[in-house]
């Protein structure tokens, strides 16, 4: 069972967006993966602005599975402002009435996933896209948010420290291991279609969309750090994190050279709720940090912030001379655009993940 958000959290990102809410007042929001890294930190904070600015606002989340959701988050199947509606992405059936905002956070990176089953996963990020979009032009939503992935843009260069949105780089189409990213590819091209389908003028030279002008919003999405992030998949920092709370040395896989940059989950939700209100629609913005570390600062990072004696096994030694992998944003034109900005710092995001899955203080 997870427990709930710290209140600092919440209220950081309550002080950060209370603009953005009064549009939302007494409407209704339709979220699609609840149950996951983004969706727990979405509908949590949802909650906590609904109460706090008294909003009577409402959301509907898609899950496949609503016993495991109230299982994993109580607190959040309690809320009489939550409402749980059983489907797969990619076949759901519409929940009746309006639904001014639709958010789809659904497939996640699962590296797991992509290895052993890559035509579920891309049929998941397909048919889910299509089908959630599908809705949205249904429900009468006003503004959609995809949350697309920093893997669009392929392997990162060598002579780029920081990628931007305008980098027409690509994955490999050939290559099985780029089902993710050229799923989120397609996802994007997607929402474009259906933005330009919807509020196109029909044969009766009205707007599909009942009028209202329909705005979808693309937020590229990096590497992150918080509460809920998995601490045994593939997420390093999320490893890192789970080594030191089981007393294993912090193990890194490979020479600890590649470097990635972390947003803290609580700056990923104000990002993601001020993409979605704010950005201009199809206008690509990455979600992530631009402060970037070597794999093994990081655990040089987290063992110093949670435990130093710990010991941090590196598997490979360093090529003298080669040239890291990188996996960075540029996040300039979130700051320009939208004034984002990260606010916690990376200790800080690491103490705050490892308190909230019991580390003592």
């Amino acid at each position: 069972m997870a427990g709930p958000l710290s209140i600092v959290d919440l209220d950081l990102i309550l002080d950060s967006t209370r603009e953005l809410w009064e549009e939302v007042r007494g409407e209704r929001v339709f979220l699609t993966g609840g149950t996951g890294f983004f969706g727990c930190w979405l509908v949590e904070s949802f909650c906590h602005m609904n109460r706090a600015l008294g909003l009577g606002a409402r959301a509907t989340v898609l899950t496949r599975d609503p016993a495991r959701f109230r299982a994993k988050c109580p607190h959040l199947a309690a809320d009489p402002a939550v409402t749980l509606h059983a489907g797969d992405v990619r076949s759901f059936e519409f929940p009746v009435g309006e639904f001014r905002f639709v958010v789809h956070a659904a497939t996640e990176a699962s590296a797991k996933q992509a290895a052993e089953e890559p035509l579920e996963m891309l049929s998941t990020i397909l048919a889910g896209t299509e089908r959630t979009l599908k809705f949205a032009a249904q429900c009468g939503a006003r503004k959609f948010l995809l949350t697309s992935s920093g893997a669009v843009y392929g392997r990162q260069p060598p002579d780029l420290t920081h990628v931007p949105e305008s980098y027409d780089g690509a994955p490999d189409p050939l290559a099985a291991s780029s089902v993710y990213a050229e799923g989120k590819r397609a996802s994007e091209l997607m929402c474009a279609l259906f933005q330009d389908w919807i509020n196109a003028p029909s044969e009766s030279g009205a707007p599909r969309a009942e009028g209202m002008k329909f705005e979808a919003k693309i937020a590229r999405c990096w590497a992150f750090c918080g509460p809920h992030l998995p601490l045994d998949a593939h997420f390093a920092i999320g490893n890192f994190i789970g080594d030191v709370l089981a007393g294993r040395a912090i193990s890194i896989a490979g020479d600890g050279t590649a470097r990635r940059s972390y947003l803290y989950a609580a700056d990923l939700a104000v990002w993601l709720w001020t993409i979605l209100f704010r950005a201009p629609p199809l206008v690509a913005i990455n979600v992530g940090s631009g402060e970037d570390v070597s794999i093994l600062e990081l655990a040089q990072c987290v063992a110093a912030t949670l435990a130093p004696a710990t010991e941090i096994r590196v598997a490979r030694q360093a090529v003298q001379g080669a040239v890291p992998l990188r996996y960075v944003p540029s996040v300039e034109r979130a700051e320009m655009l939208l004034g984002l900005r990260p606010t916690v710092g990376l200790e800080d995001a690491v103490w705050r993940t490892a308190a909230w899955h019991g580390l003592a203080v």
